[in-house]
């Protein structure tokens, strides 16, 4: 369809010119054929940064920059200059809010608080824009649609409607303009990024990739298309957990500058008193969001990277809803089981590991000289790491480890920057809530249940790490990941026992077999030689064996499933909520199977045969 001719300003100039996806090039080309277009926008960005740049310099050349509070203020200057330039640059501020590689701690704090709330646009604009992209009259595809937008942001506007089949929904318009405006805008900060990588040194990042990545996202942040369908990925993926709600996407009244979806009647989670009036609990809802969140972090790897008060609702009927899924973020397979690896260093204090883990997730090159950023982790982590990583409080560490990326040459990844951004999001909501809220303590049972479930050769040698002090085996560390494994969501008990199983008889249990090995020839023997005792003891004195006269019966042995560190084992395994004796049993085919069961046989056979010699030597046949 053409573009309406009563609104000229719906025409899309960069959907014309064939651009429906972000291209750095094509974008170039574009602008080359019309300079007029570039000039204007230059003239309204560059002269404000241009001005603000020279006061920085000032305060630099005086030494003012130095003062705490002039920083402050120069910093907050920015984050409202950013702002008043338009979106592109709210999302360009909002993406360098999570780059502590980038830009100084105190500018980061500043920026993390930049929103993209803008006021709405005019609304026959946006009737005119449903009409052009859905092909028809408002009124022939909406029963009702009210005129008046109920919120507005930086890409678009939502209004309230009725369709003709009796759904209410809730009708996403997006800005006029707005994919002009955000690529010039792009193009412009892209080549301002261009630039200072070329002439300021001290910028080690490349920010021209980190504008490419932006850029990468907002298309498809404004291509409605793709937000319709990562609700409904998002909906598949949590279909099986009845407290999470989704919002159904009506795709006959949808299109790539209208999204129609169902509306969802609820309030804002951080709204405590509101969320109380509907009958329900602030502190259960916060748990739900929570456990949603990290099982997408660390389970699904599909995650919502934006998971901000407003797209978060409490339902009356217990439920918490997800909207606005714009903004989402994937992480490799790869990438969680390299998280999951670091916790696991963290949580040993093996500092130096840590930092090889920080070069395998890519916020390291692998020519950086990592001593001296060793001794800058432990100052981190050290102190934090006292009271248990659960006890960790995520956004002060986070803080602090912001300063070291600014000082060493780390690079952030840019699915690593929109995790942080979640987590600390998250983590300020449930905050709101409950104040002694720690992120990293709800996270460690998902990462206990992928350390101890996940049959991956990495995380296998990872769970070894975490149970293994040299050749000593921690069960203290055992009991406490089962137990933090349990409490998580959806608990594979039957996996959780077989990976148990499994890393017993693996070459990584190889130790703890020997151990339960020793413990036995040890039981076994005490327990034979009790019963040569009593047997030897019933004989007449004179028959006695020499050796036998000067020992004395025990009061009572103890069962053999009471031996260390079988007692220990069975004591974690009965703790686990559902653990019933008949699991263990139904394995026992299994574990008859099993080459090295046959070989902790034969050692045992071997051992008590040793232990045998030396008891007739030394307290059978020897009287002194």
């Amino acid at each position: 369809m053409e573009p309406d001719s009563n609104h000229p300003e719906l025409g899309d100039f960069l959907e014309a010119a064939g651009l429906l996806s972000y291209d750095p090039a094509t974008i170039t080309r574009i602008y080359a054929g019309h300079p007029q277009r570039l000039f204007r926008r230059l003239w309204q960005t560059l002269v404000p940064i241009g001005l603000y740049l020279l006061g920085v310099g000032f305060d630099w050349l005086t030494g003012r920059v130095k003062n705490t509070d002039v920083a402050r203020s120069r910093a907050k200057e920015a984050a409202d200059l950013v702002a008043s330039l338009g979106p592109a640059f709210i999302k360009a501020g909002q993406a360098l809010s999570t780059r502590p590689d980038i830009v100084p701690p105190v500018l980061l704090e500043e920026l993390a608080q930049l929103q993209d709330q803008l006021p709405g646009f005019d609304s026959a604009l946006a009737m005119a824009c449903i009409e052009e992209d859905l092909g028809a009259a408002v009124l022939d595809i909406f029963e009702q649609l009210d005129p008046e937008p109920i919120s507005a942001a930086s890409l678009g506007q939502v209004h309230k409607g009725v369709l003709k089949g009796g759904q209410i929904v809730a009708v996403k318009v997006q800005r006029p303009g707005l994919r002009e405006q955000i690529t010039l805008d792009l193009y412009i900060v892209r080549n301002i990024a261009a630039w200072l990588n070329q002439n300021v040194g001290l910028i080690r990042s490349d920010l021209v990739a980190l504008i490419d990545e932006l850029g990468k996202r907002v298309f498809e942040e404004m291509d409605y298309f793709n937000e319709a369908a990562n609700a409904e990925r998002f909906a598949e993926l949590h279909a099986n957990n009845p407290r999470i709600a989704v919002p159904r996407i009506y795709h006959q009244a949808t299109s790539r500058r209208v999204l129609t979806m169902e509306w969802i009647e609820g309030v804002k989670l951080t709204n405590l008193e509101a969320v109380r009036g509907i009958g329900v609990d602030p502190d259960d809802m916060v748990k739900i969001g929570v456990s949603c969140s990290l099982q997408q972090l660390l389970e699904h790897g599909f995650f919502h990277a934006d998971p901000h008060p407003g797209n978060l609702l409490a339902l009356a009927d217990g439920r918490l809803a997800y909207l606005d899924f714009g903004m989402m973020s994937e992480v490799s397979r790869e990438s969680r089981t390299g998280l999951i690896q670091a916790v696991v260093h963290l949580v040993n204090r093996s500092f130096s590991k840590l930092s090889k883990d920080f070069v395998s997730l890519g916020f390291l090159a692998e020519d950086v000289n990592l001593e001296p950023i060793v001794p800058a982790f432990e100052t981190v982590f050290g102190q934090a790491i006292e009271q248990g990583v659960s006890r960790m409080d995520f956004k002060a560490v986070t803080d602090d480890l912001s300063g070291v990326m600014y000082r060493f040459p780390f690079q952030v990844p840019p699915y690593y920057a929109l995790i942080i951004r979640s987590l600390v999001t998250l983590e300020g909501i449930a905050l709101s809530v409950d104040p002694e809220f720690k992120i990293l303590g709800a996270a460690y049972p998902y990462f206990a249940r992928r350390l101890m479930e996940d049959p991956d050769p990495t995380l296998r040698q990872s769970l070894k790490e975490m149970l293994f002090d040299g050749d000593i085996f921690r069960w203290q560390r055992l009991d406490n990941l089962i137990a933090s494994a349990s409490q998580g969501a959806q608990l594979d008990l039957e996996g959780l026992l077989d990976q148990v199983l499994s890393f017993l008889f693996s070459a990584n249990g190889g130790l703890l077999r020997l151990q339960l090995v020793d413990a036995m020839v040890g039981r076994v023997d005490a327990m034979a030689w009790q019963t040569t005792l009593r047997i030897g003891k019933r004989l007449p004195e004179r028959f006695q064996p020499p050796g036998l006269r000067r020992h004395r019966l025990s009061e009572a042995g103890e069962p053999l499933l009471d031996i260390e560190p079988v007692r220990q084992l069975m004591g974690i395994l009965q703790s686990l909520p559902g653990f019933e004796p008949q699991m263990l049993l139904r394995r026992l085919p299994r574990l008859i199977g099993e080459p090295e069961l046959r070989q902790m046989g034969v050692q045992l056979a071997k051992g008590l045969a040793e232990r045998s010699m030396v008891r007739l030597v030394r307290d059978v046949l020897v009287a002194a």
